[in-house]
């Protein structure tokens, strides 16, 4: 049925654009256009038309397929149900079906290559970049979405499968959609690992950590490779590990020059553990001022990580020393437990497994005036905190938990959005997790909510803006799968952050990398607010456009301004990069 009808690749951009019909010989037939930037291949066989797009692999097996959707198709035909379990490495796959029409969209484990949709009339849209098919789609597919805005400050991006436009939805990490002809869409989750703990000895799965994770780099090595070096343990391991397979690899670090946020120390300990070839560059509050509007413009959708500017300098330093492939260890905190809040939320749970006769009464006593005393008070808040069910609790310091929705948003803003939405879509990823433990559950949420909507986008836009493509070696499947092998009480005893996996690297990593605690490439956003004229005024100019669009309420805006002068520069300067950021994606699209 789905015929292709017209295919372009005009250089020097890269960019596809497949066009298929339904039934060709209609004049009405149903277009649909396939519009893409990431590597892709076109095959078919008797029944589908397939497009991959990224870099697909068999599992446990290496890069390389001649045929990689002959190959697919191939597993696709021999286990259409279980075929999933067969496949790895970072890819995105459309398939058409010629006899029912029908369309098959499959993400990756992670998400890694986005996959946007859309319907208008007979018009068809499929795309990895919205900002590609934009000029070419009519003013009623580019509504902005309402609640879209709302999830972005509510996650400092915007998850799927929402987007930005009403008419578009996005593909969940992990995830295989199928829509007939008529537009009706069932949606699967293909990627929940079995969870199934291993019996091995801790001398044997501390070797086998090592060798899952060192072929998962070796993989992903090519001519004129590269690796971002934090300092921390994952962008370390990385590189270490890459040095192994390269000596004098080399690596890349950002500073900064602001106390309590240049970690380049570190990152210079390891290169020489390791003896690569180490750059260093330390951002300049001007390089903000200079990229602010062209970085958040470049990203899809409004996207208000503030460390994307970092990301973005550092790949633009390493395509000066002409890199072509970065190697960033981005995945290892949520799979080994790394994350402070894993940590912090055990000690909630504990409350919630003490016996009733004990909690009852103990309740009853702090909620009485005696709670308001010194001794009392963190009792009474831990109780507080700990009545609040996961995945909820780990958003009690969120912006628009802290302040009531109407003090925050236009009255008529407000009235297209539902506020529970953010929460209600945590709780269904967060329920889907195949294991009962809240560690695993909170790190199986943080795959897509954490990595799949936030770093991944972050870091791999940053990159293709810079002109380098950047690959994911912690997180390729067969790593998340075997950590799925290990109990969190093994990857996270007690309050000891990592514990697992620094075991396994202490005779591999500096004794200072594995003692450090966790940062990566924070910008201090809200310091050098404070500090930089150039940069209050972009900001304040700004700030300004933004109180026109009736989302915020202008006195809600002035309000982050005054508290952010007043001392709260952390808080509030994040804060205010989430909004500067938004208002800058809106006039880069709505000037």
């Amino acid at each position: 049925m789905w015929i292709l009808t017209d295919e372009t690749t005009p250089p020097p951009t890269g960019v596809r654009w497949l066009t298929f019909a339904a039934q060709p010989s209609r004049t009405n037939s149903t277009r649909l256009n396939i519009v893409t930037e990431h590597p892709s291949l076109l095959c078919e066989d008797d029944r589908f038309h397939a497009i991959v797009l990224g870099r697909l692999r068999p599992y446990g097996q290496d890069y390389g397929l001649e045929q990689p959707g002959t190959w697919f198709l191939e597993q696709f035909h021999g286990a259409p149900t279980h075929f999933y379990s067969k496949v790895a490495g970072f890819f995105a796959i459309i398939l058409l079906d010629k006899d029912s029409g029908n369309i098959h969209l499959i993400s990756d484990h992670v998400g890694s290559v986005p996959l946007y949709t859309a319907t208008e009339a007979n018009q068809w849209w499929i795309t990895d970049s919205l900002k590609l098919l934009e000029p070419h789609l009519p003013a009623i597919s580019k509504s902005l979405n309402a609640q879209a805005i709302y999830n972005y400050c509510f996650f400092h991006c915007i998850p799927s499968p929402g987007a930005i436009y009403k008419s578009f939805t996005k593909l969940q990490p992990g995830e295989q959609v199928d829509v007939d002809l008529t537009g009706k869409s069932t949606r699967r989750n293909l990627y929940k690992p079995p969870y199934n703990y291993s019996p091995a000895a801790p001398a044997i799965l501390m070797a086998e950590c090592r060798q899952v994770i060192r072929d998962a780099v070796r993989r992903n090595i090519a001519p004129a490779t590269g690796a971002f070096l934090s300092g921390g343990l994952d962008s370390s391991t990385v590189a270490g590990m890459f040095a192994e397979q390269q000596p004098g690899a080399p690596t890349f670090a950002i500073g900064f020059h602001a106390e309590g946020y240049d970690e380049s120390a570190y990152a210079r300990t390891t290169a020489r553990h390791f003896q690569t070839t180490h750059h260093e560059h330390y951002l300049q509050p001007a390089e903000i001022s200079d990229n602010f509007s062209a970085v958040a413009g470049f990203f899809d959708e409004p996207f208000g990580n503030s460390s994307a500017m970092a990301a973005f300098i550092c790949a633009q330093v390493a395509r000066d020393h002409g890199v072509d492939v970065l190697l960033a260890g981005d995945g290892g905190d949520e799979i080994f437990a790394g994350n402070e809040r894993y940590a912090k939320q055990k000690l909630f749970e504990l409350w919630g497994r003490a016996p009733t006769a004990l909690s009852g009464p103990l309740e009853a006593l702090l909620s009485t005036q005696l709670g308001e005393l010194p001794l009392l008070r963190k009792g009474r808040s831990y109780i507080e905190q700990a009545s609040v069910p996961l995945p909820d609790r780990m958003d009690s310091w969120n912006f628009l938990n802290r302040f009531e929705p109407s003090h925050v948003f236009e009255e008529s803003f407000l009235a297209k959005i539902d506020a529970s939405t953010p929460s209600r879509e945590k709780r269904s990823r967060y329920e889907q997790c195949p294991s009962q433990d809240p560690v695993e559950r909170m790190m199986y949420l943080d795959w897509k909510f954490t990595l799949a909507d936030n770093d991944l986008v972050k870091v791999s836009s940053m990159c293709r803006k810079a002109g380098v493509e950047v690959r994911y070696p912690l997180f390729e499947k067969e790593v998340v799968d075997f950590s799925c092998t290990i109990p969190a009480r093994v990857k996270l005893p007690g309050s000891k952050l990592r514990n697992f996996y620094k075991n396994s690297f202490r005779e591999f990593l500096p004794e200072t990398t594995l003692n450090k605690e966790k940062h990566g490439f924070g910008l201090p956003f809200g310091l050098w607010m404070k500090e930089q004229p150039a940069l209050q005024q972009l900001t304040d100019e700004t700030l300004k456009k933004l109180k026109q669009r009736g989302i915020f309420r202008p006195d809600f805006i002035e309000d982050a301004i005054t508290n952010h002068k007043s001392g709260h520069s952390g808080y509030f300067g994040e804060l205010i990069w989430i909004m500067v950021s938004l208002e800058f994606w809106l006039a880069s699209r709505s000037p």
